[in-house]
């Protein structure tokens, strides 16, 4: 078990690694010029003066290897200093702290109205193919897969904030603002949940232990939950991970439109600013966080279903 654990974490700082070194050469690959980024954040010079370039040069180190830039980088990321940001010239760390923080409450709000929601729905839609229930449910997955963020998220500002006016459309920091962008940010996972999960119950369902069950004299509520919907939950399970890391990551479009203060806000005002070392941290954390989630979930789902587990142990 010890060693099938290990073959299954020991990839992972490599992986960090990679992205770290891929997150720090971006300014490179995207043609960036650091020293004018800097100068430019603070004065409005369309040319900076020679000398003040050539001493921040030296003074940012960039007159140095890119390797010895890297490793530098690297290490004080790993004591956690970040930096400090082109924008406020205050320390990234505690700026991308809180953000995360946000973004964090978010996802996993999300992720319990996806489990919640989709897995239910899909193991129930999954009971009768075909069926009235089945179609609802699949029609709505399909709708809420469908449905992109930036266009659900107008949308219920207009239903739920405008014409009727139950929830306020902006805002952070009570249970009445984090209505909308979390009822956003589920629509795609409770989607995604319920169509795997649907999937997965059906094929569970054609199992050979299945009819033993039943066999047996257990009632098909306890065939459908006890047999079928745990083997069916070990795909949601592998998947809940990169569903984690996407929503903290990928909540641009909600964080600017409800105007909340989370990692894709911070990172999309950052963009606007060619704040490099806001952007390099917190393209960097979320990186991280995927990791860690994934490896997680995957974990997770080896000690749920004993197949995989002993095909990880051989």
């Amino acid at each position: 078990m010890t060693t099938a654990l290990l073959r299954r974490l020991l990839p992972l700082p490599f992986v960090v690694l990679a992205a770290a070194l891929l997150v720090f050469l971006l300014p490179r690959l995207a043609g960036i010029d650091t020293v004018r980024a800097v100068l430019r954040s603070r004065v409005a010079e369309a040319e900076p003066d020679p000398a003040v370039a050539a001493r921040l040069t030296a003074e940012l180190g960039l007159d140095r290897s890119w390797i010895e830039q890297f490793l530098r980088w690297l290490g004080r990321a790993l004591t956690g200093d970040l930096g400090l940001s082109f924008a406020t010239r205050t320390a990234v760390a505690p700026q991308l702290g809180a953000a995360l923080e946000v973004s964090a409450v978010l996802a996993v709000l999300a992720l319990l109205i996806a489990a919640v929601v989709g897995i239910p729905s899909g193991v129930w839609a999954a009971r009768r193919p075909r069926g009235a229930l089945d179609r609802v449910v699949t029609g709505l997955s399909v709708l809420g897969v469908a449905v992109p963020e930036f266009i659900l998220a107008p949308v219920l500002v207009l239903v739920l904030a405008i014409a009727v006016p139950l929830l306020p459309a902006t805002g952070w920091g009570t249970l009445p603002q984090a209505v909308l962008p979390v009822l956003t940010l589920a629509a795609f996972p409770t989607a995604l949940a319920a169509q795997l999960t649907r999937a997965e119950t059906l094929d569970a369902l054609g199992l050979p232990h299945i009819p033993v069950a039943r066999a047996k004299g257990l009632t098909e509520r306890r065939v459908l939950w006890k047999h079928a919907a745990r083997l069916a939950l070990t795909g949601v399970t592998a998947l809940s991970g990169l569903f984690f890391a996407g929503l903290i990551g990928g909540a641009v479009v909600v964080e600017v439109v409800f105007g909340i203060p989370g990692v894709g806000r911070l990172l999309y005002d950052a963009v606007l600013g060619q704040d490099l070392p806001m952007i390099q941290a917190g393209l960097l954390a979320i990186v991280v966080i995927a990791v860690l989630a994934s490896a997680a979930a995957e974990l997770a789902q080896l000690t749920m279903d004993p197949v995989a587990l002993s095909r990880a142990l051989r």
